[in-house]
């Protein structure tokens, strides 16, 4: 994706987010909480630059936040770009992962930084399992078309994308994420992880009710599956573009919540 490309898709996250900063945003964390850090790991057909409206909530709080800009070509590539990220934190690091980015987060999430893990609407496999297993027994999502390259690269079908990813953001935005969007490998779906973090890490889930890449059954089976504390909101599958403050919220009650347990 273009330097132009990465700004705009910024651009539009920032714009639809404004109205929705809660009251607190501007608090700051205690300078004696544990936690600072935070990493968010975006999921396929995207960039990280629609995290910009959590990114900017969690700032203005105080919190550290970087962003990893998955390659999508491998589960090992993005896991990879993740563990770099982690790499460069200072101190202890709430995890987070949108989508396919749930799969990273659980491979990546054993790092011994990383004391909390927050799932976006996101895939959380276990050890020895594929990010497509977790599909089998749940009704197929029909509005969420992925078109195949001949090279095994998907893309979501531009006729089906407003619909399936995006269909509480403006049809000019949309547009845009529809044209901008980053191909994932297909292979990475098929790919067994190593390990599964949530078994030994607390976990937070952010669902969007409203999402149709997922059968609402599957997420509430993988979030119930991992034991971990869920937040529903009405968004679609792009709610980490449409409801930062709301996931911004739930990685401060994480991170809260595990620098309590430090001291």
């Amino acid at each position: 994706m273009t330097r132009t490309a990465t700004t705009t898709v910024a651009a539009i996250a920032a714009a639809a987010i404004s109205a929705a900063m809660p009251a607190n945003a501007a608090d700051t964390i205690p300078e004696s909480q544990a936690v600072k850090n935070v990493v968010l790991v975006h999921g396929a057909f995207a960039d990280g630059s629609g995290w910009k409206g959590v990114y900017d909530n969690l700032t203005k709080r105080g919190y550290r936040v970087t962003i990893v800009q998955n390659p999508l070509t491998s589960l090992e590539d993005d896991v990879a770009a993740t563990r770099r990220a982690l790499e460069r934190q200072d101190g202890p690091v709430i995890l987070v992962g949108h989508s396919w980015g749930g799969t990273v987060i659980t491979e990546t999430g054993i790092d011994p930084k990383v004391a909390g893990l927050v799932y976006v609407s996101a895939l959380s496999p276990d050890a020895g399992e594929t990010t497509a297993q977790q599909y089998e027994g749940f009704a197929p999502a029909a509005e969420f078309v992925i078109e195949t390259t001949k090279d095994g690269f998907g893309y979501v079908s531009p006729a089906k994308f407003k619909a399936g990813f995006a269909h509480d953001v403006s049809d000019a935005d949309v547009a845009f994420m529809r044209d901008a969007q980053v191909p994932i490998n297909m292979s990475a779906f098929a790919t067994k992880l190593e390990n599964a973090a949530w078994r030994t890490k607390p976990s937070w889930a952010v669902i969007a009710t409203e999402d149709k890449a997922f059968d609402q059954a599957m997420l509430i089976h993988m979030a119930e599956r991992i034991k971990a504390k869920i937040t529903k909101v009405s968004a679609s599958h792009a709610l980490f573009m449409t409801q930062p403050a709301a996931i911004a919220d739930t990685i401060d009650q994480a991170a809260k919540t595990v620098s309590a347990k430090k001291q």
